[in-house]
């Protein structure tokens, strides 16, 4: 395994292990459906209804984009994160199995954007890389996104987009003891629905 694999792979579990530790212990002094109302002012959107504690349901006006809003802790020494993940459903052209992530390309600048394929098929990351090269409107909204990570699931006959941003996100400090919501801005809510909206269109006919 080359050096760089191994980096990814550390990253990767420390990832998932940070996830599993989060979803067994809510860490102190978090406070489920906080961050989510901040993020309701930010997004403006026609609805957006709470579903949990910690999970809501939005959707544009003319309805042609529907998501699910989740809270995700994450938990350090004395501090905690909390994030939000927007997930959004898409019907599959075909059937198969397969996990993908998109993250621009570019250690400095961003100089484009790529696509990395963690299972499953694999012609699918080379087809989606692809298809959003190919479609202008997802490409620049693409391209000044400031997310975090963005996950792209195919299970059965059905994709399962993740995205979660830098921003819609809280900071929670123990000591000295502080909270600060980091907002979504008005310029990243607009690239932010229209990549949702751009991968929504993508992944229909891929």
């Amino acid at each position: 395994m080359s050096q760089g694999n191994l980096r990814a792979s550390l990253s990767t579990l420390l990832q998932k292990l940070s996830e599993l530790f989060s979803a067994q212990r809510a860490p102190a002094g978090y406070r489920p459906g906080v961050t989510l109302e901040h993020l309701r002012r930010n997004l403006a959107l026609a609805r957006f209804e709470m579903a949990g504690p910690a999970t809501a349901t939005a959707a544009t006006e003319d309805g042609s984009l529907q998501l699910e809003i989740v809270e995700r802790t994450e938990s350090q020494l004395l501090m905690h994160m909390v994030m939000t993940e927007f997930v959004l459903r898409v019907p599959a052209s075909r059937e198969g199995t397969a996990r993908l992530e998109l993250h621009h390309g570019g250690a400095v600048r961003r100089s484009g954007i790529r696509c990395r394929q963690r299972d499953g098929h694999s012609d699918l990351a080379a087809r989606l890389q692809a298809a959003v090269e190919q479609d202008p409107v997802l490409y620049q909204a693409l391209m000044p996104l400031d997310f975090k990570r963005l996950r792209i699931d195919l299970q059965g006959r059905q994709w399962c987009v993740r995205l979660e941003h830098m921003g819609g996100s809280e900071v929670v400090n123990r000591m000295p003891a502080f909270r600060r919501y980091i907002p979504l801005i008005r310029e990243q809510r607009t690239v932010l629905l229209a990549t949702l909206s751009g991968l929504q269109r993508v992944l229909a006919t891929l």
